[in-house]
């Protein structure tokens, strides 16, 4: 079992649109998400695709897609991207099969060095649903720290929920990774 993990191209926007647009109402919101607020199909794709085009400094949005055997099953992106900063990071498989497996972390230890990396982040913030435990154990196992839970509206595709802020600094990422 081969895991890779590298940028999104324009040929992947549908895939990770469409992971979104075609789950069924149950299993968005169970990740906090509401079908109801999703964008139109196109519009999103449009969006992103146009995203892959800003220099590094101006995105908005950054996407890293993941890879098993050399087969598209998830992806990870940041948001709110405050450039040298800090950022706010998603991950998501896309098969049930594969989640709970212990992949997302595997995966996501591949993915973190490219956000840290690439946006000179000082710390990578995750928000996820509080009720969603996969992200919560995740997060937990990868070093980050739990800073507090509250209530809010996370982003335009999220319902009012309770989240759990986690954070993880770059001297952190890199002591745990002998660096």
């Amino acid at each position: 079992m081969e895991l890779s993990v590298r940028e999104i191209t324009a040929s992947d926007v549908e895939l990770i649109v469409d992971y979104f647009v075609h789950a069924d109402v149950d299993f968005l919101s169970g990740m906090g998400a509401d079908k109801g607020k999703l964008p139109e199909r196109s519009d999103w794709i449009n969006m992103l695709i146009k995203e892959l085009d800003k220099p590094t400094e101006d995105k908005k949005l950054y996407y890293i897609l993941w890879q098993l055997d050399g087969q598209p099953v998830g992806h990870s992106n940041i948001n709110y991207i405050n450039y040298g900063n800090s950022a706010n990071m998603h991950l998501h498989l896309w098969n049930s099969e594969n989640r709970q497996s212990g992949i997302g972390t595997h995966f996501l230890r591949k993915t973190i060095p490219f956000y840290f990396d690439r946006f000179r982040l000082k710390t990578l913030v995750c928000e996820p649903y509080a009720l969603n435990p996969a992200p919560n154990s995740t997060l937990k196992k990868l070093g980050f720290r739990f800073v507090r839970a509250y209530e809010t509206t996370p982003g335009i595709i999220n319902f009012h929920q309770k989240v759990n802020r986690y954070e993880l600094t770059r001297q952190e990422f890199d002591n745990m990774n002998g660096k």
